[in-house]
């Protein structure tokens, strides 16, 4: 049985008793750090994430948004 999301394998088997087995073995853990634990505020991306100045945006909506934020353009 393969699939990319376990909840769906887990609802599958939940009836089942080695379901406990599954659990501990293959669902995703929590990120304490690293690229996945930051998502943009403005859509949710977890790639390309500016943290500075607090702004929490990916650098698409960054460049969308930039001038209303005060940023110049200099190119």
């Amino acid at each position: 049985m393969t699939a990319s999301d376990p909840k769906k394998v887990l609802k599958q088997i939940e009836h089942k008793p080695k379901a406990i087995k599954f659990k501990k073995h293959n669902l995703p853990k929590e990120r304490k750090y690293g690229k996945n634990t930051k998502a943009c505020k403005r859509c949710g991306r977890k790639g390309a994430h500016i943290g500075k100045y607090g702004l929490g945006l990916c650098r698409q909506c960054f460049r969308d948004v930039a001038l209303n934020l005060g940023f110049k353009k200099f190119s």
